[in-house]
């Protein structure tokens, strides 16, 4: 009879499925992570409060001071050399000739834009547009007193160059007696220069004391 081959041992899995039970082995905690410490916060990067308080108030009087210094400023200068009024009769009205002297302080010439007479009264304040200068001659022959140390008359469109200066009237009405004229606390003429954010003001006051 043949050798018999002995019965061979059984040959164990190559990889040994765990049991079910088996739990996998316990883990060391990593490290923490600080949101706040990756992300600036302003506790961390802004300087101290007062601080800020200190270069918010040294910037707002640095834009105080620059612009008292650049704020813008009338073109020219001047006097209001004479004042003449009459009274229109039945129309409770003053018509007034204010001759005055102006002077282009600026750099360019000065075109005058608008005119207009400014009244200051116990009860408040009046302003009224100049007459148009066409009609100063009509005015002159209804009531002499306003040539008084009259000039001729400034008008819209005139110009003057840098440092030149001229003497002119202009005409001015005002809703007021005559009476109510002469108690003013003050007169004025107003020009309006084209392009300029500042009238020319020419005033004096109390002219009747």
């Amino acid at each position: 009879m043949p050798d018999q081959m002995p019965n061979s041992a059984p040959v164990a899995p190559a990889n040994p499925t765990a049991p079910a039970d088996s739990k996998p082995p316990a883990t060391e905690p990593g490290p923490t992570i600080s949101i706040g410490d990756e992300f600036g916060t302003a506790k961390r990067n802004l300087p101290p409060v007062k601080i800020l308080l200190l270069a918010t108030a040294g910037i707002l009087i640095s834009v105080a001071i620059y612009s008292f210094f650049q704020r813008a400023k009338p073109q020219g200068a001047g006097s209001l050399d004479s004042v003449t009024a009459v009274e229109i009769p039945g129309q409770n009205a003053a018509l007034v000739a204010l001759t005055f002297t102006l002077r282009n302080s600026g750099e360019k010439p000065l075109w005058v834009h608008g005119i207009q007479g400014k009244l200051v009264t116990s009860s408040g304040e009046l302003s009224s547009d100049a007459v148009s200068a066409v009609d100063f001659d009509r005015y002159y022959q209804a009531f002499p007193a306003l040539k008084t140390n009259a000039q001729p008359a400034l008008a819209p469109e005139d110009k003057l160059q840098p440092g030149r200066e001229l003497k002119r009237t202009v005409m001015v009405s005002f809703p007021v007696t005559l009476e109510g004229f002469n108690q003013r606390r003050s007169v004025s003429a107003v020009i309006q220069p084209y392009d300029q954010p500042v009238a020319i003001v020419l005033n004096k006051q109390d002219l009747s004391k």
